[in-house]
């Protein structure tokens, strides 16, 4: 669908949270841009995030998820990958805001004299800075409607000014600008009614700054009652059909067809002053097809990480652009995947027999540093040697050929450099040109980042599942293209010493000749390969990617 030409002013939508963090903001978001995109409209959907950081790439993915990474090399918020997913479109940086970027922003412009002697304050010269960031990228992306999501929870110091710059939007521009707040009403086990009062308090919060919600999104375990949206709609100051039902279902690709189900779509539109359009998006509603069908097929698949602890508690949000790739296959090829997780620390003092067992496929994904490495080898040599459906992903690819030198090369100290810097065989090794900003302890945006071109080999398993698996590929010229984020590469000076024992190179970065998929052949195992890029963060619920589908069509059984 084409949007339609832009002749009115921009729109934009403010997207809150209330009472609790990790409540939905970004689904909500996501949801929304895809209602009115599916009308006509183009969007451009924008996230401001909380912290100090530059960009996500150094953060631990233990502190705040697994970090989305973008084709340009924008290392983002799980958010931006949400976006994605939902709109079938690429992101860039853009989409992605922190308060560092703002915060150095404006002191680089103070350095240069740009504010020609002012007294720089945080007030008006940070809320402008995060309101010409809104305005470029609606028009850097010529959107129609620009959403943008206010990260953290209404009440917190560290956005305040985000929401200083959504009420003086608001004043600047009215009908123009509409608030939506996505707020939580829990309801607790020993009174067994849904409570408003958490929520009662979260606009409250938001009304002292000067801001009215225009929408309350009540997310809920179960649907509301009429006598909760009731109460919410006259202690919110808010008309009743305002107040829109969000309750926990199957999957969250259902989100879009509740709020539509509520005309939330058209309800947006009438505020905004739009011409009200009929929605069309027949390939979402067979989606949601797709996932509540019955399975024909059942898969186990163990995924051996490092990142998935957080105290007494097991997080999926360290390796959710994986999780959400094996989703979008397993639906598409109507396979039931039970995920198993295990912690590689744990693996390398209870062994791989043990923890792992059996499965149906082993994937090992990205990680960095010594940590679990060793239980990650052990989990790449016990599925070449068990035959067992294996994917490795970056750290992955690059500790199935560790296991490899070690096993069958017999090179019993083989490592990479990251682990080793004295390994008598550095198979992996650091990226030349990186070694100078690891020595300055240069660590942020160094790497090799977004999307890199790689030519495949033409008789190989990899150039046969990107030809098979809905394309993705130059057949002609025999390039894919996938999006990095790594530093260290396998070492060319030991591929013949690979290659004569059956260890395959399929694809090689266009530029530098760098291995970027490794193989076995199909004749010495049913499925075993290693990929430097990441297919995961490129899987999209309507467009999975070809090598998590052939991953999955390896792993199934009857």
């Amino acid at each position: 669908m084409h949007p339609v030409k832009n002749k009115f002013k921009q729109k934009y939508i403010f997207v809150s949270g209330g009472v609790i963090s990790g409540i939905g903001k970004g689904i909500t978001t996501a949801s929304i841009a895809l209602l009115l995109k599916s009308s006509g409209y183009s969007v451009s959907p924008i996230k401001f995030e909380n912290y100090l950081n530059i960009d996500a790439g150094t953060i631990n993915p233990i502190e705040h998820g697994d970090p989305f990474l973008c084709e340009d090399g924008t290392e983002s918020d799980m958010d931006i990958g949400t976006y994605e997913k939902f709109l079938n479109e690429d992101m860039e940086r853009v989409n992605f805001v922190t308060m560092g970027q703002i915060y150095k922003t404006v002191i680089d412009r103070e350095r240069r004299f740009e504010y020609n002697g002012e007294d720089v304050e945080a007030i008006p010269h940070i809320t402008n800075e995060i309101i010409s960031r809104i305005m470029a990228a609606g028009k850097k992306q010529k959107a129609d409607i620009v959403i943008i999501e206010l990260g953290g929870t209404a009440g917190e110091y560290q956005n305040l000014f985000y929401y200083e710059a959504s009420r003086i939007m608001t004043l600047k521009n009215p009908g123009d600008v509409i608030h939506v707040h996505v707020s939580y009403v829990p309801t607790p086990g020993h009174l067994g009614e849904p409570k408003t009062k958490p929520t009662q308090l979260s606009v409250r919060t938001l009304n002292s700054m000067g801001i009215q919600p225009d929408f309350v999104i009540a997310r809920s375990q179960k649907p509301l009652d009429q006598r909760r949206k009731d109460r919410l709609a006259l202690f919110c100051n808010l008309n009743t059909e305002d107040v829109i039902d969000n309750p926990d279902l199957q999957s969250v690709y259902e989100v879009p067809l509740i709020l539509q189900k509520q005309n939330l779509d058209k309800k947006i539109m009438k505020k905004l002053g739009l011409e009200e359009r009929e929605i069309k998006f027949s390939n979402w509603i067979e989606l949601i097809e797709k996932i509540k069908s019955k399975k024909i097929f059942k898969a186990e698949v163990v995924i051996v990480g490092k990142y998935f602890g957080t105290g007494d508690y097991q997080l999926r949000d360290s390796y959710a652009a994986l999780f959400d790739a094996i989703d979008h296959a397993a639906w598409e090829l109507n396979i039931e995947v039970k995920m198993r997780w295990i912690d590689s620390q744990k693996l390398e003092k209870e062994g791989a027999e043990k923890l792992i067992g059996k499965p149906d496929g082993i994937i090992v994904p990205i990680g960095w540093g010594i940590r679990g490495a060793e239980g990650m080898i052990q989990a790449a040599s016990y599925a070449r040697e068990k035959k067992i459906p294996y994917l490795g992903l970056c750290y992955g690819m690059q500790l199935s050929a560790v296991a490899f030198a070690r096993d069958v090369l017999k090179w019993s100290d083989a490592n990479t450099t990251e682990n080793d810097s004295n390994t008598t065989h550095p198979v992996i090794h650091i990226i030349p040109q990186q070694i100078e900003f690891m020595e300055k302890r240069a660590y942020g945006g160094t790497m090799r980042l977004g999307a890199w071109d790689a030519v495949v080999r033409e008789n190989s398993m990899a150039f046969s599942i990107y030809s098979k698996y809905k394309g993705m590929i130059n057949v002609e010229k025999k390039i894919i293209s996938e999006r990095h984020r790594h530093r260290y590469e396998f070492n060319n000076k030991y591929t013949k010493n690979f290659e004569d024992k059956g260890f395959i190179i399929s694809a090689r970065s266009e530029e530098e000749n760098l291995a970027e998929i490794i193989e076995l052949s199909l004749n010495d195992h049913p499925f075993y390969m290693g990929t430097q890029g990441h297919p995961e963060y490129k899987s999209r619920p309507l467009n999975p990617h070809p090598i998590f589908m052939a991953f999955l069509d390896a792993c199934k059984k009857g």
